[in-house]
């Protein structure tokens, strides 16, 4: 991993066998990033994807493998009540299984990075966003106060 900051933005290069998610997750806390957004591309061999049931409260997870062209990546990075960072990521693939093109995507646990991955990290700047719980979902959703 290699990554350079450019004004208020940090771009972040990943390397074969790394996971993106906490790569940087690793970053903001090495920076003392609270509260991010950003985005990405690149080539994956591995994806954790998984989809919230909201009559279970919980997420199921599938797990594709081969040569995943990441074509987007977005999430955004917040600070829990105990400082440790929380993400919220979602993505779309692009693969072929069994000669046909195929696309998976939605809620993301993990990320391995075939050959590179490309990430555009944006700070939030002029103050934090916290974290508030949903009792209906069990999940978490963004909190100004």
């Amino acid at each position: 991993m290699d990554y350079r900051k450019f004004d208020n933005t940090y771009y972040i290069r990943l390397d074969k066998g790394e996971e993106i998610i906490s790569s940087i997750e690793a970053i903001c806390k090495k920076e003392g990033i609270a509260s991010a957004c950003y985005s990405g591309i690149g080539g994956c061999s591995s994806a954790e994807i998984q989809t919230f049931i909201p009559e279970k409260s919980a997420f199921e997870t599938r797990k594709i493998e081969g040569m995943l062209e990441l074509t987007s990546l977005l999430g955004n990075l917040i600070a829990g009540d105990t400082e440790e960072v929380h993400h919220h990521s979602h993505a779309m693939f692009a693969y072929l299984e069994n000669g046909t093109h195929c696309v998976a995507g939605g809620h993301m646990k993990s990320i391995t990075v075939l050959y590179t991955a490309e990430i555009e990290l944006r700070p939030v700047t002029g103050g934090t966003i916290g974290q508030k719980p949903s009792p209906e979902t069990g999940t978490a959703f963004w909190n100004f106060e």
